[in-house]
């Protein structure tokens, strides 16, 4: 069995300036680097409250008076260009920045306990510091830090492959976040609805399927082991302000099989055998043994075909001419020539398309999938 090692931390006392997914709504998706950042976002400063929708300006007005009170505000930016449905909004006051974060219109599949778990997580260290959270109206206020590429991390891969297995061993230490659902359902779920939306021909993904259902016969795990989990540890929601890593969109945050995390940053962040390695063993604070490694290998197919339904959730919300009846996807190196050339665009939803095939692909084969830094 795959058992964390018992971690611990010195109490964060000086915490730092941090901003606010793809979350578990069936068809919501957001091509992002993430908040702090605002990458791939378009921005417009404004000081005046036309800078959000009237059927929402009493409740974001509000969440900025709990949380600054009567302090002037010196700008209100809003964030644009996610396709989530939540309003984001850059906020200055004296002379710092924070987030103001709107939910849109939740989806059966929402996870209630965000917040419960946000908090424990800024409690920890681990994410923003919250300023106010509205659980009522879904509308937070955070901090915001501009953050540096990953690839900037002092020491590079081998010190950044380290430092996120830590970071999920400090994750996974936190006061428990609340249950929500077993993992293997989820992902049920999320694949039963694509194959509900008609976005491929009949018979199509019968493979998949029955590989879906061979792999939840052979997963075994007590629930009663589940730990906090991020649920999306994608690059876009790992933050590097220059010192530290910082995680942030907590939206699919809930207990859960303590190798789904683990999973999903292999597969985005650990691009070799090597780098794997120094990742699983600063997050189980040992070598991994031979039962730990074969969970894993159940665990990475199941985040595989997770986010094949993330893109092709999206990918199924723009009408199609016809039933798509080919799977056949490109290599990482060919998808990668197409948008360098201009012949794919990133975010597009025939890029998530390819993408979401890209994943079912690797969901079968067990190659590597193309990662979320493709989708950007």
């Amino acid at each position: 069995m795959c058992v964390m090692m018992s971690y611990s931390t010195a109490p964060h006392s000086a915490r730092e300036s941090v901003a606010a997914k793809i979350s578990h709504g069936l068809l919501e998706f957001r091509n992002v680097r993430g908040l702090a950042g605002c990458a791939n976002k378009t921005v417009m400063t404004t000081n005046d409250s036309a800078a959000y929708p009237d059927e929402h300006s009493e409740t974001i007005r509000s969440a900025i008076g709990a949380a600054f009170g009567s302090i002037p505000i010196d700008a209100i930016t809003p964030i644009t260009g996610g396709a989530s449905g939540a309003l984001t909004f850059r906020v200055e006051v004296r002379s710092r920045r924070y987030v103001v974060r709107l939910e849109g219109v939740p989806s059966p599949l929402r996870n209630p306990h965000q917040y419960v778990s946000m908090r424990i997580a800024a409690d920890a260290g681990i994410a923003p510091i919250i300023r106010y959270v509205d659980e009522t109206a879904r509308v937070a206020v955070i901090d915001f830090v501009e953050s540096q590429p990953l690839a900037r991390f002092p020491g590079g891969s081998p010190a950044l492959a380290q430092a996120l297995g830590q970071l999920l061993r400090h994750v996974q230490a936190t006061p428990q976040f609340p249950r929500f659902v077993e993992y293997p359902d989820i992902v049920g779920r999320l694949w039963a609805h694509v194959c509900r939306t008609g976005l491929f021909a009949p018979g199509v993904l019968d493979a998949h399927t029955e590989h879906l259902s061979r792999i939840r016969e052979t997963y075994v795990w007590d629930p009663t082991d589940s730990v906090s989990s991020h649920n999306d540890a994608i690059p876009s929601n790992i933050l590097f302000d220059g010192r530290r890593l910082w995680l942030i969109d907590w939206e699919s945050a809930y207990r859960n099989d303590p190798l789904v995390d683990v999973a999903t940053m292999l597969d985005n962040l650990a691009p070799s055998p090597e780098l794997e390695n120094v990742l699983l063993k600063a997050w189980l604070g040992r070598e991994a043994d031979e039962s730990c490694l074969a969970r894993l290998a159940l665990i990475r197919a199941l985040t595989r075909l997770y986010y094949a339904g993330v893109f092709l959730s999206a990918s199924a919300a723009i009408p199609r001419a016809m039933p798509d009846g080919d799977l056949s996807a490109p290599t990482l190196p060919e998808f990668r020539r197409a948008i360098l050339e201009g012949r794919q665009k990133a975010g597009a939803p025939e890029t998530k398309h390819i993408l979401g095939k890209m994943f079912l692909a690797s969901f079968i084969s067990n190659a590597v999938p193309p990662g979320f830094d493709a989708a950007v």
